[in-house]
């Protein structure tokens, strides 16, 4: 087993980079976990974890080891080796592994020219079918060993050689995850939306709409639209369907990703009707009842129970490869959404009280709440002399005087440029297009003159109405 020292020092050089430390022991099991998932994003998973996560350090780096070593690409591996010889330098694993490196690196290559020659013959027969299957089978083989340019430039030319419905949303899904992997979310979105206008029967619309909602929901998250990712999440549709997509996220991870993106963007009643009383997303909901349970506290007014709830399962989002850029947000949108709507019913609440349902045990929720006052999420204001929450009503005889103020401004400027057009019109100063070709001149006083000689005409108009 590793010293804690090694571990301290890794941990020292993580977060010096700006990495994100998690030193409280998750409620998920790494084994458990991982079997959800397959393909490339297990390695990544892994490789998080074992960068961010105090307990689960050194396990979660020799399972991505060993998931490196189960693939073709030398570079994951090389990753992999740089964190565990730092941070267990005295594991197995942290040893390089020349021959299997050597070994793997040969056989990349050998693939590689074969794949390559078989596509020059393919080519030199002239059979799209076959281009278009030695091109898939190059562009796999280079994602596997991480030449993702190389491989994105394999299934473009795929396009080309596709001659049906299938072929082609094919094409498509393979260049997305791609630009998953690339992290490129505009992209992701664009192809998305290429794959929804190719005209998709109502049968092949249902077998790809997990797909689609799942990867746009991702893209949506990681551009911090949450209530555009929680609408995609909620209409991944079929989890059966759902389940073939593992190599990018697991079911559990449609549940947490919607439900909390729900709890931060939607209102109680559309987290009544497009959550809890959603048939489809029911069903999600069932592999991760803590989430459940956090909608059902926040539709029922339970703010503080909700809070707690999602609190003790932190460390999770903070270990998950989409969300844990993104916790701070939702949790502080959450949070932001339960003081608000447990204020709306009164007109003033004591500090004491909010502290005791949402501060910390010790800690004042006083600086928090002028932030949200200032940033003008909560209406009130604060009295310090009585320790009170006071709300802050609109005054609706200011606004309508307002809304009345702007009509008669924008009346005012209507009229006076209706005006302006009379005088223009009653002065014969319009000009009536009577240029009938490019080298016509303009008739009366000729170019830059004519236009002047306009102008002072319009001035004596104007002045004379006035």
């Amino acid at each position: 087993m590793a010293s804690a020292d090694p571990i301290l020092h890794f941990f020292t050089i993580i977060e010096s980079q700006g990495g994100v430390i998690v030193k409280e022991a998750p409620k998920l099991d790494l084994d458990l976990y991982i079997a959800n998932y397959r393909g490339r994003t297990c390695f990544e998973r892994l490789l998080l974890i074992g960068r961010s996560s105090v307990p689960l350090c050194v396990d979660a780096l020799k399972a991505a080891i060993a998931e490196a070593k189960r693939g073709k690409d030398v570079q994951r591996y090389r990753d992999a080796w740089e964190c565990i010889r730092v941070a267990a330098p005295t594991e197995p694993e942290s040893q390089w592994d020349p021959a299997w490196v050597e070994n793997t690196e040969k056989a990349n290559k050998m693939e590689t020219a074969r794949l390559e020659a078989e596509l020059k013959q393919y080519k030199n027969n002239l059979v799209k079918e076959s281009i278009r299957i030695g091109l898939r089978d190059l562009g796999e083989h280079l994602e596997q060993v991480g030449e993702l340019a190389a491989a994105s430039d394999a299934y473009l030319r795929m396009r080309p050689e596709a001659s049906t419905q299938a072929h082609i949303l094919g094409v498509a899904k393979h260049i997305i995850g791609i630009v998953l992997q690339r992290r490129d979310w505009p992209s992701v979105l664009a192809n998305v939306s290429k794959m929804q206008t190719s005209g998709m029967s109502d049968d092949e619309q249902k077998l790809h709409q997990p797909f689609q909602k799942l990867v746009t929901g991702i893209a949506n998250l990681h551009s911090d639209k949450f209530y555009e990712a929680a609408k995609n999440f909620l209409e991944v549709g079929d989890p059966s369907v759902c389940q073939s997509c593992n190599d990018i996220a697991s079911l559990n991870d449609v549940a947490t990703y919607g439900g909390l993106l729900a709890l931060a963007s939607m209102d109680r009643s559309e987290l009544q009707s497009r959550v809890l009383d959603n048939s489809n997303f029911r069903n999600y909901l069932e592999l991760e009842p803590h989430i459940r349970k956090a909608v059902s506290m926040f539709v029922n007014g339970r703010y503080s129970a909700c809070l707690a709830i999602l609190e003790s399962y932190r460390a999770d989002y903070l270990l998950d490869v989409h969300l844990q850029g993104h916790v701070p947000a939702i949790f502080s949108a959450i949070r932001n959404k339960c003081i608000v709507q447990y204020f709306i019913p009164f007109s003033c609440v004591t500090l004491d009280s909010m502290n005791k349902s949402f501060a910390k045990p010790g800690e004042s929720l006083e600086s928090e709440l002028m932030t949200m006052i200032r940033s003008g999420v909560l209406k009130a204001r604060i009295n310090t002399i009585d320790k009170l929450l006071v709300a802050v009503s609109s005054d609706d005889r200011i606004e309508m005087q307002k809304k009345g103020l702007e009509t008669a401004k924008l009346y005012e400027t209507e009229a006076i440029e209706r005006i302006r057009r009379m005088n223009i019109s009653a002065a014969d100063l319009e000009v009536k297009g009577t240029r009938k070709g490019p080298g016509s001149a303009m008739p009366g006083i000729a170019g830059e003159a004519w236009f002047d000689e306009t102008r002072r005409q319009l001035i004596q108009t104007e002045s004379s109405a006035g």
